[in-house]
């Protein structure tokens, strides 16, 4: 198969398109034929550097990608419930540039038809951390909730998950080029940088009910002067900055149960995916600059035929 892999650490220019073996499905396991798979800071990460979350370990070449959407085409002894055929969407780390991934079926859950290949290939990763973390975080209905960079992946998820749970008022930061945006999906927008609270405070004047961090810095700080109970305060980046302050350091957890949900939402139209921008598997080194600036807003999908 072909896959987009590294062999060494740097910049973009480190991913090649590599021929491996194809991968094959074992007990419990289907293969799927990749359509579209997420880019993310996460990927740009492990390329830049070798950083990786406790239990995961880079062998060389390395895949990189972490949520895809594809058809299975192969299905391991002991598999029920998906078939030959089926449209699926899910995650297996590290293993998703490619044109084949291999997963157990508790990983996986079924694309509904009306849903494109590239929004089924980005839900997975930031749609479960914004899931996960606004749960940690007990937002419910008539909360008043702060979401640091609700412009990116995980902030828009954020932001609309917010609401869809009751938020009375989500109040998002971004750069000003993203404000249209951000209040596309019914936030109210805020720059960051010096004076946050007083914006914040002039828009809630009584402060926040719940903060959730996806920028780190000066946002952890920002927060604590808006928040009044430091549980309520969560962070998905700063891990250093939570432990000193004593808020909620968040990593997501996966479920096939909790991507549902987000997937049930999105049939609903309570929850809209915007991609900013599709790249052919070819076109890798592209995407990964592309997520590199830091700046858009929404999803960069890899398209793989």
């Amino acid at each position: 198969m072909r896959a987009a892999a590294f062999s060494s650490y740097g910049p973009p220019e480190m991913l090649q398109i590599m021929e491996l073996d194809d991968p094959q499905a074992g007990a419990g396991q289907v293969r799927v034929r990749v359509k579209a798979a997420g880019v993310q800071p996460f990927d740009c990460a492990v390329r830049n550097s070798g950083w990786t979350p406790p239990g995961l370990e880079i062998t060389f070449p390395q895949i990189l990608g972490n949520e895809f959407s594809g058809i299975i085409d192969q299905v391991g002894e002991g598999v029920t419930g998906f078939t030959m055929g089926d449209e699926v969407l899910g995650w297996a780390l590290m293993a998703c540039y490619a044109e084949y991934v291999v997963v157990s079926v508790d990983q996986i859950v079924q694309k509904p038809q009306k849903m494109s290949w590239e929004h089924a290939g980005v839900i997975t990763a930031s749609g479960q951390t914004a899931h996960t973390a606004l749960r940690e975080l007990g937002v419910g209905k008539g909360d008043t909730v702060l979401i640091h960079a609700a412009a990116g992946g995980v902030g828009t998820f954020a932001v609309q998950l917010a609401q869809a749970w009751g938020a009375a008022t989500v109040i998002g930061t971004a750069s000003e080029r993203n404000h249209d945006y951000l209040r596309s999906l019914g936030a109210v927008p805020v720059t960051y940088g010096e004076g946050l609270v007083d914006r914040v405070r002039s828009i809630s004047p009584r402060g926040v009910d719940v903060a959730f961090d996806a920028a780190g810095g000066d946002a952890l700080e920002a927060s604590m002067k808006l928040v009044n109970d430091m549980e309520r305060i969560g962070t998905i980046v700063a891990f250093d900055l939570a432990e000193e302050f004593g808020v909620r350091p968040i990593r997501s957890e996966r479920s096939t149960d909790r991507l549902s949900e987000l997937v049930s939402l999105y049939v609903q139209g309570k929850l809209n995916i915007h991609t900013r921008n599709i790249f052919p598997l070819d076109e890798v080194v592209s995407a990964h600059h592309e997520v590199e600036t830091g700046h858009g807003c929404g999803k960069v999908v890899l398209k793989i035929d």
